[in-house]
């Protein structure tokens, strides 16, 4: 969607002036900061939506972008229930996250948020990607949101083709007050996955747990990465 499109293409409009200059990475900083204080105060959701483009650039220097980014994020804030919907739409398409799930930490709260989360998650699968990395955003986010929602979704991609998308998987299970639910889930993980770094982290998580392996010991014990012994059916670093 092009910039024009969020304002009916109102030729000339102030909205459509400072949306040009707010998304506009070559332009002076003191015009960009400008307009970003001036669709601050319009509290609309075209306004919004123009601020949101200023998370899609960087500039250089760096606090300068920095800064930039600051004022259109206090800009939505400022904007209220207004501005739920199009950083949900944003959410959905962004490259980048952690901005647009900032926001909505802010003005929602943790559960909506997760439930974006697993929507986006739900979208997605395990099979090979160029760049899976919107993917391990959405899974790193979720590693620091316990809610019993987390587990159905995220299991799925315990078998993801990719090492960095399992760790983070592993990781939000984990990371949940209901852990042991995905516990024989995690074991099977540890007899069969190649990632030594997956492995180990699960391998840490149980021994912060007090976690054994029960019956499966047998059949992770092949599979431990150096550093790790089984002591009976417990894991102990050497």
């Amino acid at each position: 969607m092009g910039l024009l499109d969020f304002f009916g293409r109102k030729s000339g409009s102030k909205l459509e002036k400072h949306a040009k200059r707010a998304s506009d990475k070559r332009a002076q900083a003191a015009d960009r900061w400008s307009s970003l204080h001036a669709l601050g105060e319009m509290k609309s959701a075209e306004a919004v939506d123009a601020l949101l483009q200023r998370f899609t650039f960087r500039v250089d220097p760096s606090i300068t972008d920095q800064e930039e980014k600051e004022l259109a994020f206090q800009g939505i804030l400022g904007s209220g229930e207004v501005a739920v919907a199009p950083v949900r739409s944003y959410l959905k398409e962004a490259d980048a996250i952690a901005w647009p799930v900032r926001i909505l930490d802010e003005i929602e709260g943790q559960a909506a948020v997760v439930e974006a989360l697993l929507g986006l998650l739900g979208e997605m699968d395990t099979e090979y990607e160029r760049d899976p990395q919107r993917k391990i955003d959405v899974l790193a986010q979720l590693e620091a949101r316990p809610d019993p929602r987390v587990a159905e979704v995220v299991t799925p991609f315990l078998e993801d083709v990719n090492e960095t998308v399992r760790f983070h998987a592993a990781g939000a299970l984990m990371a949940q007050e209901d852990a042991e639910v995905s516990k024989g889930r995690l074991i099977e993980l540890l007899a069969t996955d190649e990632g030594t770094r997956v492995r180990a982290s699960v391998l840490d998580a149980f021994i912060e747990r007090g976690w054994d392996l029960g019956d499966r010991a047998k059949d992770v014990q092949p599979n431990l990465p150096p550093g790790y012994v089984l002591d009976g059916t417990a894991i102990r670093k050497r």
